[in-house]
């Protein structure tokens, strides 16, 4: 019994030990906090946005700071401010700003920013396609050495062009009989005429020897680069204005080019017609079948475009009517040609251009068809499909990677020749972005950053937390934009773009965040605190500049959000003058920024300063020693130090 009445008090005491040194601690830890204050920037922003003060980057924080949070509102409003103030902001601001304009049911508002938005999106000319791909040919090295390239076999001294695969034959487009040696592939006209010819595929991959295609098809005029539907029953090719014996021409007496469609009955080609969009005024030619043959692209030179020759897509409806044509728009057609498209079974648009940063010529490119119809990156094939002569008409079975295309480049037999390829890389290239979160003033990582991956669109793709040491990491696609985001409770949001070039070895991304609840207590510099700029006067002047008078706002905010706060206004110059002269000029600088808080209500009793002069250097820039402009700036500073609240 005694024992346990021992165990019992024993307990007590330990209780009551533990218990009145967690109360103490408690009592320091409030005492602690209590000698600290906090300033929300973001609050101190509004307060001087209200006084019809700001400048750009403050009118970014705030709209962002509300877009962020959902409070759409609020986001609207600062974004206004913002394009108000400058309405050529990046593509991420014009989005965040439409978002919230529908968010709170301004959808025309929202439209007329879209477009904006759009406009920098299609505002790519070739001459900016080059300024933004100034590796273009560190990329072209990257994705080249991927292919085994060999002659098809079944090339003649004339020109051979223009191949897709018809079950087990290789279709293509020869001069060989047409008597004409050379042969000006491009040009729309087409006056060279070829006609489509067949080579069996052997086991072994080999062509036998070509024979001329279907009586039907061919005419003596041009047909070239057929495509057929899986099931072999259905043929779309080109070939120059000519059906039933009559000829079509342009206002200039030019038989120009159409695509037509032949159906395969009772083993013939047979009920041949030509397609509702084509033109006497211009040409359509070079079609391919999407993978669900829904659509057929084709290349045009129709009114409207953005090129000599653009690329363009129709649906084919159920009933065998068509839509109407659409431009794929600037992510694809340029100023310049593009040309002889082709789909491949894994949804991967291949065509040829001369309006791209490439190797000469016409070079062939690629780009993936994405879910919602648009195009991602177009990216160069490289080498040695590509050369500085014409590389064009790429095809490729998507589960042998094995195809071919066609080339005029040096060491061939023709003048065009079908060149049968194995691709042993697929062009995709994955790398892991990976970076650092962390605090704008300690430099420490930051544990548990919300990192958001968007991509260019600023749809979300993903989303991790970072580690204990403010890690973060993402698996993504070369040569394409991506939007990080980092958010963190009292802390501002910030976002940034990477694009990763395939061509470096690091791949990294550090972010900065600054807080936005931000600790005050007696001695803090409120300067450093709001990161106010050093300088707010004029060279050897003491009066105060007025695109100054925006950052003092930022402390007159402070003073009255804490009304009993006391603050000791310091001037400080660099060492260049005299001393003496330096003493006055600060002290002057001094006095005439507590007449500004004074005017503004603050009373004269909260508030002391003088002029330092170059008595307190932040840095070795004392007389006759040699130091940079920005070195000397580090000393002219003002500091607005916290004396009591």
């Amino acid at each position: 019994m005694k024992f346990k009445n021992l165990i019992i008090n024993l307990v007590f005491s330990l209780s009551f030990f533990y218990g009145t040194a967690q109360n103490a601690a408690l009592k320091k830890a409030k005492k602690d906090y209590d000698k600290y204050a906090f300033v929300d920037a973001i609050s101190i922003y509004e307060k001087v946005a209200e006084r019809r003060y700001g400048d750009e980057k403050m009118f970014q924080k705030l709209g962002n700071a509300y877009y962020f949070n959902a409070e759409h509102t609020k986001a609207v409003k600062w974004y206004a401010a913002l394009f108000a103030l400058n309405d050529q902001q990046k593509s991420e601001y014009c989005y965040r700003y439409s978002q919230a304009l529908k968010s709170i049911g301004e959808y025309k508002k929202a439209d007329e920013v879209l477009e904006k938005l759009n406009e920098k999106v299609e505002s790519d000319t070739r001459g900016e396609l080059f300024a933004n791909n100034k590796n273009y040919l560190e990329q072209i090295k990257f994705n080249s050495g991927r292919f085994e390239i060999a002659d098809a076999g079944i090339n003649s001294v004339h020109s051979d062009y223009g191949s897709t695969i018809l079950k087990n034959k290789l279709v293509f487009a020869s001069a060989r009989d047409t008597g004409l040696v050379t042969k000006k592939l491009f040009k729309w006209t087409n006056k060279s005429f070829t006609n489509l010819y067949a080579a069996e595929i052997n086991s072994d991959g080999s062509l036998k020897a070509p024979r001329r295609f279907d009586n039907k098809i061919n005419t003596k005029f041009n047909e070239s680069t057929p495509t057929f539907t899986k099931d072999g029953k259905t043929m779309y090719f080109t070939r120059n204005n000519f059906l039933k014996g009559k000829k079509g021409k342009n206002e200039e007496k030019i038989t120009l080019l159409k695509i037509y469609k032949a159906e395969y009955v009772v083993d013939k080609w047979t009920n041949i017609v030509e397609l509702p969009f084509n033109s006497n005024q211009y040409s359509t030619a070079h079609p391919a079948l999407s993978t669900d043959e829904k659509k057929l692209y084709f290349a045009s030179d129709m009114p409207g475009g953005s090129g000599q020759s653009d690329l363009y897509s129709v649906t084919i409806n159920d009933d065998g009517t068509f839509g109407k044509p659409e431009n794929l728009g600037p992510g694809i057609n340029t100023e310049e040609r593009e040309t002889f498209p082709f789909i491949s079974g894994d949804n991967e648009l291949y065509f040829a251009s001369d309006g791209r940063p490439g190797l000469g010529g016409l070079d062939i490119f690629c780009s993936k068809i994405l879910k919602d119809g648009d195009f991602g990156l177009v990216q160069n094939v490289g080498e040695p499909v590509n050369t500085k002569f014409d590389d064009f008409a790429f095809v490729i079975d998507h589960l042998t990677r094995i195809g071919f295309y066609s080339s005029n480049k040096e060491g061939g037999i023709g003048n065009d020749d079908i060149y049968k390829f194995l691709e042993t890389r697929k062009l995709n290239c994955h790398k892991t972005l990976s970076g650092i979160i962390t605090d704008s003033e300690s430099g420490e990582g930051l544990m548990g950053v919300t990192v958001v991956l968007l991509d260019e669109k600023f749809e979300k793709l993903e989303e991790i937390t970072t580690s204990k040491e403010g890690i973060y990491s993402f698996e993504i696609k070369c040569n394409t934009k991506y939007y990080i985001r980092a958010l963190k409770e009292d802390y501002e949001t910030t976002e940034s773009e990477v694009e990763i070039d395939p061509s470096t070895d690091q791949s990294e991304l550090n972010l900065k965040l600054e807080k936005r609840i931000r600790p005050i207590a007696v001695g803090t510099d409120l300067a450093k605190t709001l990161k106010i700029p050093f300088i707010y006067f004029d060279l050897d002047k003491a009066i105060i500049k007025k695109e100054a008078v925006f950052e003092l706002e930022k402390i007159l905010a402070v003073l009255e959000q804490y009304p009993d706060m006391k603050i000791d206004v310091r001037s400080h110059t660099d060492s260049r003058q005299s001393k003496n002269y330096n003493m006055v000029l600060s002290d002057k600088r001094a006095k005439a920024t507590l007449d500004w808080f004074v005017k503004r209500g603050i009373a004269p009793s909260r508030l002391t300063g003088k002029g330092y002069g170059e008595s307190q250097l932040v840095n070795e820039c004392s007389d006759g020693v040699k130091c940079s402009e920005e070195e000397h700036r580090l000393n002219r500073r003002s500091e607005f130090v916290i004396v009591s609240f």
